[in-house]
């Protein structure tokens, strides 16, 4: 399946139906009056958060979703049918935008949660609402509303505990591989990974999920390379795994080619818990590494781990390390999720 994490679409609900202009016939009933129904509510366009979707493609080959128009209403004071809902089903952490790409309508997170896109128009009035004392024969009905058209963008950001960056080549595809079951492209050239892959990896009984996405350059923030475009993607990860290449002369280079598009992005990437690891040390002497992990060290203010997603050497420490990040990023975020869950789902 192809993925795609972008799309444009149009909407619009269903236009409301007629009132109707009817008077009784019946025998018997000198006077029968007005009995002209009301006409039916268009249908809505909602937006549902599924399980089981990690991509948009759907979008791509159909950007029109149009809600049924109500039925005008009939004599005998029938009311006409409604029109159908037409709902858009999305994966758990699509974004919906307006035209603008920038004002936000809503952010579906969760599997269940829905959100009303346009509304449709209500149903006219038939000639039995215009019935007074001294207009007993009303000869109008209102029209039904008309439908609502908007034209929205959907962003998908992946929900993810643990997200992978650092440069092309790295070894991020080759470390997912190595800690969970996921099978990412891996190859000795750059931009081997070229749309995010997820894994589940496990340690001590528990699990947590992976994201891993192409690699930056520097540029990436100007479009260079495959640009920022990905970095969305582990906006909502709980802890950043930066895995600098270890055979690299210029590893502390590296690591802060990395830190300065984090930055230039924005969306409190730079922010967020990162860890720091020295990869591929199966391919590098005790002196060399022992020189390098202490100069990254020095750059990033803080411990490195040295790690080898071919050889699996260090990586257990390095997925306890990312789990209590997890678990502090969970235990804090506790009481706003309680709060939430109390909250009901308002569309």
């Amino acid at each position: 399946m192809k993925f795609l994490d972008t799309a444009r679409v149009t909407v619009r609900s269903g236009s409301g139906g007629a009132g109707c202009v009817s008077f009784r016939r019946e025998k018997f009933i000198e006077f029968g009056g007005p009995d002209g129904g009301d006409g039916g509510r268009g249908g809505d366009v909602w937006a549902e958060a599924v399980e089981g979707l990690n991509t948009l493609i759907d979008f791509r080959y159909r950007q029109h979703f149009l809600a049924g128009n109500g039925r005008p209403g009939m004599g005998q004071n029938r009311t006409g049918r409604g029109g159908e809902d037409v709902v858009l089903r999305v994966p758990a952490g699509t974004e919906i935008l307006e035209e603008d790409g920038e004002t936000v309508v809503a952010d579906l997170t969760r599997p269940g949660e829905r959100v009303c896109l346009a509304r449709g128009g209500n149903g006219g009035f038939g000639n039995l609402h215009f019935a007074t004392a001294t207009n007993r024969a009303p000869r109008r009905a209102n029209p039904g509303q008309e439908g609502v058209e908007r034209v929205l963008w959907l962003r998908l950001k992946l929900i993810a505990d643990a997200g992978l960056v650092g440069l092309p080549n790295a070894g991020k595809s080759t470390f997912l591989a190595a800690v969970s079951n996921a099978r990412p492209k891996i190859a000795d050239y750059p931009f081997t990974t070229l749309v995010p892959n997820l894994g589940v990896a496990g340690i001590d009984g528990r699990e947590f999920v992976i994201a891993d996405i192409p690699g930056l350059i520097e540029g990436a923030s100007e479009g260079r390379g495959l640009g920022d475009a990905f970095l969305g993607h582990v906006e909502r990860c709980a802890v950043l795994l930066h895995l600098v290449d270890g055979t690299s002369p210029t590893v502390v280079r590296d690591f802060r080619t990395v830190t300065a598009e984090l930055a230039a992005y924005g969306a409190g990437l730079d922010a967020k818990p990162r860890l720091v690891a020295l990869n591929k040390i199966d391919a590098l002497d005790a002196a060399t590494r022992g020189r390098r992990r202490r100069a990254l060290e020095k750059a990033a203010g803080g411990p490195v781990f040295e790690v080898s997603g071919a050889a699996r050497q260090g990586l257990e420490p390095v997925l306890r390390a990312l789990l209590a990040e997890i678990d502090a990023a969970r235990a804090e975020a506790a009481p706003g999720r309680a709060e939430a869950a109390r909250q009901p789902w308002q569309p």
